[in-house]
């Protein structure tokens, strides 16, 4: 028997992990662990069988996965069968809305797999495992196994491995009616008013790690000996490009992303910026290393793609998703600023960047009725030292 368990029942688990293992035809089981009863419930009345939405560059796709367990692990009877699931299987993925909630509340999934890894140490006859982080966040696997340690204290590697991964696939779930109905979106389950939504993308980068005596039954996505240069690719390039074209389009009162697709003018602004302020700085950081992506020619194609790809009709992607929550993207570590410094180190004053960070940091003002830029910045940066901060300021300042 080969097991496949995965944690959350979102747009990556429900249209790319989940799709991938039923697809692979390696798997004998293939069980979910989700905490909201409704869907719990809907997808059993199902008889474990759901659908979702592909966008293509042509138009939507429609696919059907069967054969699913769902388990609710605040259900005492379920939370004891999901442990056994997580004992007896080879691979897991978690794909939570963020790393923070690995070891929270009632449904601690730390908690669940740590109980799993006991269990599977303390038998012979249990399977090895690699165990996918599929949060946001390049550093997702090691903080899951960390959260793991608290109740599985030993975790070798030759049994057990965390892989990170790098997902830069645009994705949803779709919950307004209208939406659902206009865009002719199959729901997950009749009757739940819920559509995952996601894009055919499927370059999905993972480690190569693998515990000993153990055959990959995910086997479509591509294995890479160093993740780190992807990981920041995809975060500083892929995801802080899309945040900048997404400000732009706000500060103009566009509302899908779409809609920039009768905007050329600010594609090619932002495209200027993925490849001679984003891109020259990732050449700088990764060009040593042997891989096409990170030469001129190569991330001009990478650029391109991502791009047209943001624009897709049929994803229908909101604005306001797009640019929700500008102090977190304003974050000294986070995407906009990350891209900047990227940028400074190689040298490069990217213009169009500041102007960007200046847009998103007007609407993290407003949000927060902060009285200036400046007072905003200090509120968001406070915990960095002033001097590390001054020619940043000075450039978002300056821009207009």
């Amino acid at each position: 028997m080969r097991t496949f368990v995965g944690f959350g029942f979102g747009a990556i688990q429900g249209g790319l992990f989940l799709p991938e293992a039923y697809r692979s035809k390696n798997f004998d089981r293939l069980v979910v662990s989700e905490i909201d009863q409704e869907t719990v419930e809907y997808l059993r009345k199902a008889n474990g069988s759901y659908s979702f939405n592909i966008a293509e560059s042509a138009g939507l796709r429609k696919e059907t996965i069967s054969g699913i367990e769902i388990l609710n692990p605040l259900i005492p009877e379920d939370r004891k069968e999901l442990v056994r699931a997580i004992t007896e299987s080879q691979e897991m993925c978690t794909a939570l809305p963020s790393f923070k909630l690995y070891d929270y509340g009632d449904a601690s999934v730390a908690k669940l797999i740590g109980e799993g890894i006991k269990r599977k140490l303390e038998s012979p006859d249990m399977p090895t495992a690699v165990i996918y982080a599929a949060e946001n966040d390049a550093s997702a696997a090691d903080k899951l196994r960390q959260a793991c340690l608290h109740y599985a204290p030993i975790i070798p590697d030759e049994k057990i491995v965390f892989s990170e991964t790098v997902i830069a696939k645009m994705c949803s779930v779709v919950t307004d009616r209208n939406r659902i109905s206009t865009e002719d979106l199959v729901t997950s389950v009749n009757g739940l008013e819920k559509a995952i939504l996601v894009e055919a993308f499927d370059q999905i980068f993972i480690e190569d790690r693998v515990p000993k005596q153990f055959t990959r039954g995910l086997n479509k996505f591509h294995t890479k000996s160093e993740l780190e240069p992807y990981a920041i690719t995809k975060f500083l390039g892929h995801n802080a490009i899309h945040a900048l074209l997404g400000y732009f389009a706000r500060n103009e009162g566009i509302l899908y992303m779409h809609e920039l697709s009768e905007r050329m003018d600010l594609i090619e602004t932002v495209k200027s910026s993925f490849i001679n302020e984003v891109g020259v700085g990732l050449i700088h950081k990764y060009g040593h290393l042997d891989d096409s992506l990170f030469t001129d020619r190569g991330f001009h194609v990478y650029s391109e793609d991502a791009l047209s790809r943001m624009i897709n009709p049929f994803l229908r992607d909101p604005i306001a998703r797009v640019t929700r929550d500008p102090v977190r993207k304003l974050g000294w570590e986070d995407r906009l600023i990350g891209s900047i410094k990227l940028a400074f180190a190689a040298g490069v004053q990217p213009e169009i960047l500041g102007r960007g960070a200046r847009i998103a940091l007007n609407f993290a003002r407003k949000e927060n009725n902060w009285p200036t830029l400046e007072f905003a910045m200090d509120e968001i940066w406070s915990s960095v030292p002033v001097d590390e901060q001054t020619e940043l300021r000075e450039l978002i300042l300056s821009s207009l």
